[in-house]
């Protein structure tokens, strides 16, 4: 196995965990349309019976969204030799507070939401301060 940075190990769990999200509303969309219904042409706009599982699908687009602005972030600070135990450390929270904002929205609890979302945005604001320079 090639030697990573932490900040591209830190981008490889987060992608995997932003692309395992959907298992659990495809899941439950299975379940809940049946195989036939669940397989048709995508229907987008029907909303899940199940409150967790529209609550997940929002959470799973919060969740590329930020990836889209972590991942380049993490690649820089890999490629231009920035990363120190400060930037790993940043990148570490960064899939923490993603994993924590995907279970808590899940689960309904509004106000730790808005917390787990704001570590993961002050974690992608301190990696571009650090290869800024401002840190």
């Amino acid at each position: 196995m090639p030697p990573h940075s932490p900040e591209i190990l830190a981008l490889t769990i987060i992608c995997l965990f932003t692309g395992l999200i959907w298992v659990p509303i495809i899941t439950n969309r299975l379940r809940e349309m049946g195989l036939w219904n669940a397989l048709k042409n995508p229907q987008p706009d029907v909303r899940p019976e199940s409150e967790w599982a529209w609550r997940l699908a929002n959470a799973h687009r919060n969740a590329i969204e930020n990836l889209v602005v972590f991942a380049p972030l993490a690649i820089s600070v890999h490629v231009t030799g920035a990363g120190n135990e400060l930037t790993a450390l940043w990148c570490w929270i960064f899939v923490a507070a993603r994993i924590a904002h995907a279970v808590i929205y899940a689960l309904g609890v509004p106000l730790l939401r808005t917390v787990a979302f704001a570590v993961g945005f002050a974690s992608q604001m301190a990696l571009a301060a650090s290869l800024l320079g401002w840190v």
